[in-house]
């Protein structure tokens, strides 16, 4: 069935209405020679099913628990739940009803406020009007194994120890300060990548880790979900870093690693659209991770720490001490629309964004010739720009940071280049003429800045204050 000529709002109404229903069938887990299989088993009644795939590529890997144990499968379970919404929110069903796993009360609440909090971007991005109470009802329809009668193994609460840490490693800035500043426990550290991609990999080997080192994992989206985005049925931003978050968690668990190290700042927590709680980066946010580790410690027996050691910091900060690694400026991407041909594309709100935040503390023409471009200088990004500076009340749907920082970037940049007798580009001479707040003149403030809301284990608090001590100073 093709989607129907109304608006998103109508529509929504109508999918639920002739879609009551999605079931979360089941989940399948197979190792495979080389590598471990997961599939997952949705339906939504009426319309199609959904069968996405992962896959951990294991050759170089020391297995040190059981990739299907009991423990295992319960981490892969949660993990089929973040998989889920993105099937789910094509159509979102009132009711969705899993068959493979039991959901206590409060986990069924975590599920929907995660859901929620998750989706908020494409309900306000398609005009959906819906509400944390009535968008969808979590139940469970689903046996345990042993009181049906079955031997599927048991539990043995037990967790064999490699002291790994594991860091996942995006291609951006973040997770290559991550590298650096733990360099020293190379020897203790896997990095974690998702759908492998040139920057990933050349970040690690850049940080000294050799292929060996990487956890490469891939993730499919079922054709039957691009078919139906393909014919205009809902769709949106869903919130990807939770997936990260339980796939990380797993391979954590099967390699035995003690901590997963993420690279989230305190700048995640920032809402998009002023007066609401929209956050493209929520679950990049302090709020998740401190729900994501209530939930393992609830509901998984491994005591895998997870955290971010950036979560002090803000992006300002970050771009100062990633400056410090400049090697890895021809090498590192964050662009999602140039990700696949490892370019920065130049016309998107992100370029923009990584540019304006890291143009304080590299010369020019480096930057051009590592962006392609001079992203300041263009105009048809106006509209972008104005969100990212607080012109507008709409900050760009992006992993960026907030309009204080990257005001204040700009006014810096700003400084040394007419400092330096270079012509301010349209856009930056653009902001200093129209310019109304104060920002740009916390460069101290925001340099030394120190986020105490941060889950940063004492023994890796040392590498923080190192990072600290350097993005303080300001002479």
């Amino acid at each position: 069935m093709e989607a129907v000529n109304l608006d998103m709002n109508s529509r929504f109404k109508q999918y639920r209405e002739e879609y009551p229903v999605f079931f979360y069938d089941g989940f399948k887990l197979a190792a495979k020679e080389g590598f471990i299989q997961i599939r997952f088993d949705f339906t939504i009644d009426g319309l199609c099913e959904f069968h996405p795939e992962i896959k951990i590529a294991t050759g170089n890997l020391r297995l040190l628990n059981a990739f299907a144990s009991a423990e295992a499968r319960d981490i892969v379970f949660a993990l089929g739940m973040t998989e889920a919404v993105s099937y789910w929110k094509c159509v979102c069903p009132p009711r969705v009803v899993v068959r493979c796993g039991v959901l206590s009360e409060q986990d069924k609440l975590w599920w929907k406020k995660l859901w929620y909090n998750g989706l908020a971007e494409l309900f306000y991005m398609n005009g959906i009007e819906t509400d944390f109470e009535t968008f969808v009802e979590i139940e469970n329809d689903f046996t345990p194994a042993a009181e049906a009668g079955i031997d599927s193994g048991v539990k043995t609460g037990s967790f064999n120890s490699s002291g790994l840490n594991i860091i996942p490693v995006g291609g951006g800035k973040d997770s290559i300060v991550t590298l650096e500043l733990l360099r020293e426990l190379s020897d203790k550290n896997l990095c974690f990548t998702m759908n492998d991609q040139l920057a990933r990999t050349e970040s690690a080997l850049l940080a000294g880790y050799k292929e060996e080192s990487i956890i490469k994992t891939f993730r499919t989206i079922d054709n039957e979900l691009l078919q139906r985005n393909a014919e205009g049925f809902l769709n949106g931003h869903t919130p990807l870093s939770a997936i990260i978050a339980f796939l990380s968690l797993y391979c954590a668990y099967i390699v035995g690693a003690e901590n997963v190290v993420l690279s989230n700042e305190s700048s995640a927590n920032e809402v998009n659209i002023s007066g609401t709680e929209i956050n493209h980066q929520y679950s990049k946010s302090y709020e998740f991770e401190n729900d994501f580790r209530d939930y393992v410690k609830r509901n998984f027996g491994s005591g895998i720490n997870y955290f971010s050691l950036l979560r002090a910091f803000n992006e300002l900060q970050i771009a100062k001490q990633f400056a410090a690694f400049k090697e890895y400026l021809p090498v590192f991407r964050s662009c999602n629309a140039g990700s696949k041909k490892n370019v920065w594309c130049c016309k998107c709100a992100k370029c923009l964004y990584v540019y304006i935040i890291i143009s304080p503390y590299f010369e020019r023409d480096k930057m051009m010739e590592a962006f392609g471009c001079d992203m300041l200088a263009k105009q048809e990004l106006q509209k972008d720009f104005d969100g990212l500076v607080g012109f507008s009340n709409e900050k760009p749907f992006e992993c960026i940071g907030t309009v204080e920082e990257v005001c204040c970037a700009l006014e810096m940049t700003a400084k040394r280049y007419i400092a330096n007798g270079i012509e301010l580009p349209f856009l930056l001479k653009n902001y200093m003429k129209n310019q109304k707040n104060d920002y740009g003149r916390n460069q101290a403030e925001l340099l030394s800045e120190f986020n105490e809301e941060n889950n940063i284990p004492e023994k890796f608090k040392k590498y923080v204050m190192e990072m600290y001590r350097y993005v303080s100073r300001t002479d």
